[in-house]
């Protein structure tokens, strides 16, 4: 497999500080600091793969609270039924959402400030692709969906949500949001101009989300969730076959231990799950004082 380009970030903090899947530094099942009682969490996308993992790495973190939506109900249940297997205190929510419908994502915040009346972590995960195709050969309402659903999703979940963030914040001190990006947003290529661009947007909105609300204790993550088999990524198998050896638990550690704590450091960057997050702490002067892991024209 060749290594992606530097620009890409992919080896930003060594080749020998890459992992790809969960160790001890971001696994709460062995690690107690890494545990957040009390907090509720929501994560759309929630029903396989990368959001599945989330779910569950939060369950071995003892959460008060995990929300969990979807496109669909069907496989909800079936991690629902592992969280509480992990932890059967936990309380579990399910919500079967359209993430770029207005009316939808309103109504599901008004029910869960009713509800909790906090909010800690918001994960931005639900994710679509239109085929990697040469653009002209592209179908127009696809295409745009891949829009709606990477871009639009997390702005309506962030807008709708940020008000019961805000007032989770005054209380605990920070929140976080975490938005799934992708090292896509930060490469060209021929046939990948929807995905590429909603993701690159995403890290856009991710810093304009950290200039608002980070003196207001809101820390916001632009997160590649490494080179996951998931549905999505099936869908162009033969193009990213040889870059997909993470696991979804690997991305699901790496949130937790995220939002663990205040690493206000990190907000409004591009970050990736397979970086070492030992290897990431040594490098936050250097990450601060230069303004890097952010989107830049170079001149």
């Amino acid at each position: 497999m060749s290594i992606p380009p530097p620009e890409s970030g992919y080896a930003f903090v060594g080749l020998s500080n890459l992992h790809n899947d969960i160790y001890h530094s971001i696994s709460a099942k062995e690690t107690p600091t890494l545990h957040q009682p009390g907090k509720v969490i929501l994560i759309t996308g929630a029903g396989r793969g990368i959001g599945r993992a989330i779910a569950l790495q939060y369950a071995h973190a003892g959460v008060a609270g995990i929300i969990l939506c979807a496109r669909t109900n069907d496989q909800l249940d079936e991690v629902e039924s592992r969280i509480k297997a992990i932890n059967a205190d936990i309380r579990v929510r399910k919500q079967s959402i359209d993430v770029s419908s207005d009316s939808a994502v309103a109504a599901l915040a008004k029910e869960v400030e009713s509800e909790e009346d906090r909010l800690d972590v918001l994960v931005n995960n639900a994710g679509h692709s239109a085929a990697w195709i040469p653009l002209h050969e592209s179908n127009p309402s696809d295409w745009w969906r891949t829009q709606e659903v990477n871009f639009k999703g997390p702005y309506l979940l962030t807008h709708a949500f940020l008000p019961l963030l805000l007032k989770t914040a005054e209380k605990t001190g920070h929140v976080n949001i975490v938005n799934m990006s992708s090292m896509g947003a930060l490469q060209v290529n021929a046939i990948a101009s929807s995905y590429n661009s909603s993701k690159l947007a995403l890290c856009r909105l991710t810093e304009h989300t950290d200039v608002g609300y980070a003196d207001k204790g809101v820390n916001v993550v632009s997160l590649n969730p490494g080179g996951v088999v998931t549905t999505l990524a099936n869908q162009e198998i033969e193009i990213l076959k040889p870059y997909l050896n993470d696991t979804p638990e690997l991305c699901g550690g790496f949130v937790v231990w995220l939002t663990a704590e205040p690493r206000k450091w990190l907000g409004g960057r591009y970050v990736a799950a397979p970086w070492d997050v030992n290897a990431l702490e040594q490098l936050k002067d250097e990450i601060v004082n230069g303004d890097k892991l952010k989107v830049k024209l170079v001149v």
